[in-house]
């Protein structure tokens, strides 16, 4: 018996003679090449977009940053600062006067000249006043004579009493006799006042020096008219000043009224002795501030026992600011100038907010904060006058602990 055949395979269309045999893997193949080059396709134009979007992101992203300002800043110092202030003052005499005469006449001699240290009561000069001594001479002679007639009343006075006792005159009479004897006393009262008077201008023919100090000015020389009258305006003889202690007027700007305290050493330099320091004491104030300039006027003594210091010279005083216990103190190129006040930029997450602030002590490099920010606050050092509250910031340095030294 045959073996039975498989009817699939017998059933196949066989391939004529000298027909080449079909290669079954070709389609299979090309299928594949294709689905490669599709594959191929679809990479390149997910990695140009890819790419395209990658680089429209970090552009984006350097745009943002390039577009975030970068700001350093710094934090507050605790406490206000005690700081020194240097101001102009203008030394003064502690005594300066002018020497008038008061009498007429001609000057017969002067004895000191500028730059004479004169002690109190020493001769300044003498004037020559002879009209006078005229004068002094017809009173003495006035007195003299009233003198006569106040005897002879008062005798007179004696007899008609005793002659009134024996009824030989009236009352009348006797009255008027006591009335000329009251006459005569007036009248000898009156001259003596008088010749007091004229000796009294006399002894101004010696001018003395009222006390101690220096001759600064000299307005007259040997046989110069002095006039002393009251309808004439009087020439200044000698101008004396007292050196020894001085006076020094110093303006105080209203801010620092505070620093003011009676009985405060302070220091004092002159352009004259840049080398030298002198000591002073701060005595009085106006207590009132000038409308005009603001300022507060304070007097400082000096003992000037070298002499070095000069009335009219030009000097410093320098005056210790306490700071503020409570106050804060920043550079001073932290500040925004605003119109609606002063400002300093704070930066708060990443942002920057603009703070209004009350100062209080302005010490150039840096100022004392009142009130407006607390102690860990981070200041924009430098802000952009362009810079608002909300702004985006980047910060480069953290300069803690600097806020003396990033203002200087």
């Amino acid at each position: 018996m045959e073996p039975q055949k498989d009817i699939g395979t017998s059933l196949q269309p066989r391939p004529a003679e000298g027909t080449p045999p079909v290669r079954r893997g070709g389609r299979g193949r090309g299928i594949l090449i294709a689905v490669v080059l599709c594959l191929a396709v679809v990479f390149l134009i997910y990695s140009g977009v890819h790419a395209r979007s990658e680089s429209e992101t970090r552009l984006t992203r350097e745009t943002e940053t390039a577009a975030t300002p970068t700001v350093r800043t710094v934090k507050p110092s605790g406490g206000g600062a005690a700081a020194e202030i240097t101001l102009p003052a203008n030394v003064e005499a502690y005594v300066d006067t002018p020497i008038y005469a008061r009498t007429s006449g001609y000057l017969r001699h002067w004895y000191a000249d500028i730059g004479a240290h004169v002690k109190k009561g020493q001769l300044l000069a003498v004037i020559e006043t002879p009209e006078l001594d005229q004068q002094v001479a017809q009173a003495q002679a006035d007195v003299k004579t009233a003198q006569s007639n106040l005897q002879l009343a008062q005798s007179t006075e004696v007899r008609w009493d005793k002659l009134l006792a024996k009824n030989a005159v009236s009352r009348q009479e006797a009255d008027q006799v006591k009335s000329n004897l009251a006459s005569a006393q007036s009248s000898l009262s009156s001259q003596q006042a008088n010749l007091a008077r004229l000796q009294q201008l006399q002894s101004f023919e010696q001018i003395y020096a009222p006390f101690d100090g220096v001759i600064t000015v000299r307005n007259i020389d040997t046989g110069a008219l002095i006039s002393a009258g009251d309808n004439t305006m009087p020439k200044e003889l000698f101008h004396l000043a007292a050196v020894r202690k001085l006076r020094v007027f110093v303006p105080v700007p209203e801010v620092y009224e505070s620093a003011v305290r009676d009985g405060e050493r302070v220091v004092l330099t002159s352009d004259a002795f840049p080398n030298e320091k002198f000591s002073g004491m701060l005595v009085r104030s106006s207590h009132a501030v000038d409308p005009g300039s603001r300022t507060l006027n304070v007097e400082v003594d000096v003992d000037n026992v070298t002499g070095k210091l000069l009335p009219g010279a030009y000097a410093f005083v320098h005056l210790n600011v306490p700071g503020e216990a409570r106050a804060l103190t920043i550079p001073s190129n932290t500040l925004l100038f605003r119109s609606e006040g002063l400002r300093v930029g704070v930066v708060e997450n990443g942002h920057a907010q603009l703070r209004q602030i009350t100062i209080g002590h302005d010490y150039g490099a840096t100022v004392e904060v009142l009130s407006g920010i607390s102690a860990g606050d981070e200041i924009i050092l430098d802000p952009s006058d362009s810079l608002e509250s909300g702004d985006k910031v980047s910060v480069a340095a953290q300069a803690e602990g600097q806020a003396h030294g990033e203002g200087q």
